[in-house]
């Protein structure tokens, strides 16, 4: 999977995190297991890639809420995976 790819893919599911009143601070996996199976589906990833990327959108999420008007510059700061 390409950065575009990726990006897009966080995009989409950071929206229906969102759409379904799930916290940017969510850490039971229980509730992020909906994220993680369209993330394998969408991406052909495995259990522990796709539930990676959920915690990346987590991070997106709350980076996006930050006062920094670059999310992804912002995400660099933290190790995140953005490009």
């Amino acid at each position: 999977m390409d950065e575009d790819q990726q990006n897009s893919e966080i995009e989409k599911i950071a929206n229906l995190m969102v759409h379904d009143d799930i916290s940017p601070d969510e850490q039971d996996v229980a509730k992020l297991e909906k994220y993680k199976n369209q993330i394998k589906d969408d991406c052909d990833l495995d259990d522990e890639s796709a539930l990676k990327m959920v915690y990346e959108t987590l991070l997106y999420r709350k980076l996006k809420n930050s006062d920094s008007s670059d999310v992804l510059e912002k995400g660099n700061e933290f190790g995140a995976g953005f490009s």
